[in-house]
């Protein structure tokens, strides 16, 4: 049975944009050299102008973290600095709704996702590591770790919010400074924390943030004021991140690419593992670093499974992101949705099967349809690289042991999933898939006290967990922080 719902819009009233933002330097709002247009992806209205840091404002930010690192934050006894990340937590809850409408509108994510799992992630991680300000001498990295200074840290569109929680809250409770650049085209919640930040009365310069393209990232990882990097985003751009810090000396973790496989066993209850798999890779219009665009099922139920998932994919709810009903939402970008299609037109010349998800496209902004892959083979681009879209490409296997074989067959190591009953064979695989989280009987949850993380060209580093605090301590030095 197919259900009809009525449009369920949630209001844009509760979000008072300006017309341009400036950068968020020293604790308030500055002019910077230009300026460009941040759009909607669903739409492509024009949402606000924003400011695009050159190198004289780079500069303006690595300083004033600098002074407020030297003067005020390091030296801050850890239990006033959680006060501060405790504050920013509540604010964060109280503007949720603001914050999760703002983030559908200039991300292109369902409301219900922005609303149920980014703002409340969010929120949560300034909670954790607010706990974790005043006993960084008990995180098991000696008992007077040091903080590294001013951290530049590049965060992705995909989780626009929530990257920056992911990077600050860490950072902020082990005494460091941050310059912030969020991605160009969602920049919008970043703008906002700063609001944020000027109402829980942060110290001014401990928080700077600064908009622009990759060119300002550029300028940032660069600068000779930088004591550590963190990044996430691209492999591609992981990789020159790397090569420059690699002759500097700077601290770096990098969160990268992935193509994580996502393997069903013949025991499994299929019902169960479709939602997963539909979790795993349309999530987010599987603009997941850690999607699960690679499904591995074996051959016994491939069948069976792939009518029942395409039957849960007819079902699926494309269009409005602002409508609480919607399931698949819009690609972030132009240039997105161009490399999604080129990336599927290759599948299909390669050889394999394509099926999508019959549903309109809105006329106007980006829109790709769920679709799958079958009779992929692991030489496919499609098997290979990485789409990050609502694209799954479907695999099987016999044995456990080759599950492993072509799980493991990828230059990525982000994350990957296991679906059967047995709890022996789920610690079989987990032991032997290279990849840096594993999720049994279910796919993508998180939480701030779970380290996150891959291998090979996905990165090194973890980020959460007391794992995720290492990357932003001098674990060598002494001294009281």
């Amino acid at each position: 049975m197919r259900f009809e719902y009525a449009p369920a819009p949630e209001s844009r009233s509760v979000v008072t944009l300006r017309d341009s933002y400036g950068l968020f330097i020293g604790g308030e709002f500055v002019a910077g050299s230009s300026v460009f247009k941040t759009i909607s992806p669903a739409t492509e209205e024009v949402l606000a102008e924003v400011t695009h840091a050159g190198p004289e404002d780079v500069d303006r930010a690595v300083a004033a973290a600098r002074q407020a690192y030297e003067r005020v934050w390091s030296v801050m006894p850890g239990r006033e600095r959680g006060k501060y990340l405790f504050r920013i937590a509540r604010l964060l809850q109280e503007r949720a709704r603001e914050l999760a409408v703002l983030e559908t509108m200039d991300n292109g994510k369902p409301i219900r996702e922005s609303r149920d799992v980014d703002i409340p992630l969010a929120a949560a991680h300034f909670f954790y590591h607010a706990g974790w300000a005043d006993k960084l001498g008990y995180a098991g990295f000696g008992p007077s770790p040091r903080p590294l200074g001013v951290v530049g840290q590049v965060i992705p569109w995909n989780f626009p919010l929530l990257m920056l929680a992911w990077k600050i809250a860490p950072a902020l409770a082990c005494g460091n400074t941050v310059v912030l650049k969020p991605a160009e085209t969602t920049p919008l919640t970043a703008l906002v924390f700063a609001e944020i930040c000027q109402q829980a009365d942060l110290p001014s310069g401990v928080v700077n943030i600064v908009t622009g393209d990759g060119s300002t990232g550029q300028l940032l990882v660069a600068h000779p004021g930088i004591d550590k990097v963190a990044f996430t985003g691209s492999t591609a751009v992981g990789k020159e991140i790397a090569r420059a810090c690699a002759v500097s000396g700077k601290r770096l973790t990098l969160e990268l690419g992935g193509k994580a496989a996502n393997v069903v066993f013949d025991d499994s209850p299929v019902d169960q593992a479709v939602e997963g798999i539909v979790n795993g890779i349309f999530f987010n219009q599987g603009h997941v670093c850690c999607a699960g665009s690679r499904l591995l099922v074996q051959e016994s139920i491939a069948d069976e499974l792939l009518s029942a998932l395409k039957r849960r994919m007819m079902t699926l709810r494309l269009g409005d992101p602002m409508d609480k009903n919607t399931d698949i939402g819009a690609i972030n970008s132009r240039p997105q949705l161009d490399k999604i299609q080129e990336l599927t037109a290759s599948g299909e010349a390669e050889g394999a099967e394509r099926w999508s998800a019959p549903c309109p496209l809105p006329d106007r902004g980006f829109w790709f349809p769920p679709t799958v892959f079958t009779g992929v083979s692991a030489a496919h681009r499609i098997a290979q690289e990485e789409i990050f879209g609502p694209v799954l490409s479907v695999l099987t296997f016999r044995t456990p042991a080759e599950a492993i074989e072509k799980a493991n067959n990828t230059p990525y190591g982000l994350s990957a999933g296991v679906w059967t009953e047995k709890g022996s064979l789920i610690l079989w695989m987990a032991s032997r898939l290279r990849a840096g989280v594993v999720w049994a009987n279910t796919f993508n949850r998180f939480d701030p006290a779970a380290p996150f993380g891959g291998y090979k060209e996905s990165g090194f580093g973890r980020e959460g967990g007391r794992h995720g605090l290492e990357a932003y301590l001098d674990v060598l030095g002494g001294g009281d922080v």
